[in-house]
């Protein structure tokens, strides 16, 4: 029987991460880790299929972006509104997840599901912090991170590429692994990792 900590969560590679060429990278270093690769495929999302990752009718989320925005610009209500023509948190949310959409169906992606203790916490301290210059060296992002918020907006981007896209929690990991994969995941996985020496599933 699987301890409770053993989870199961979402992990895109965005295509910022494909043109990029680290998708071997990423692999190795989650595989380094411990963690179970589920399933795995690659695809050029629709903006629809796109906008479906995002919990869109969810104000206080939409805010959330907005108050994220206002913080990468240091709170600069000035600048705020003359790129985003607003200040409203809430209005601003919406043209971020526009432009999040825009950016996930710009090119193909990596989508995945991956197992292993507590996977989506263990994943994202991985990835590092999605702005570069805060995340810490040895992360995927703290390597190979470039982008920041204000060299977006300068370079007149609204949102900045981050290569990976993880889920934050299992509440959100569980719709965005439904969203892409369905079922279909379900029936792949049912093998034993063989470096899984003392683990659970060494011990079935």
């Amino acid at each position: 029987m699987k301890p409770d900590s053993i989870e199961k969560t979402f992990v895109m590679i965005k295509p910022d991460g494909l043109k990029r060429g680290l998708v071997g990278t990423i692999f190795k270093r989650f595989e380094q880790t411990g963690l179970k690769l589920i399933a795995c495929r690659m695809i050029q999302p629709s903006e629809e299929k796109a906008l479906g990752n995002y919990p869109r009718d969810n104000a206080e989320w939409l805010i959330k972006m907005g108050e994220k925005t206002l913080i990468n610009y240091s709170h600069d209500l000035d600048a705020v509104k003359k790129d985003m023509g607003t200040t409203d948190k809430h209005e601003i949310g919406k043209i971020i997840l526009n432009s999040l959409v825009k950016y996930i169906s710009s090119g193909p992606t990596i989508l995945m599901v991956w197992e292993g203790n507590h996977a989506t916490a263990t994943i994202r301290k991985l990835a590092g912090a999605t702005d570069p210059t805060k995340a810490e060296l040895g992360s995927i992002r703290g390597d190979f991170g470039f982008d920041t918020p204000m060299l977006a907006v300068k370079s007149g981007r609204i949102v900045f590429q981050t290569i990976l896209h993880i889920s934050e929690n299992q509440e959100e990991a569980k719709r965005e692994i439904k969203h892409w994969f369905g079922d279909k995941y379900k029936d792949l996985g049912n093998y034993p990792r063989i470096d899984y020496i003392g683990s659970f599933e060494a011990l079935n």
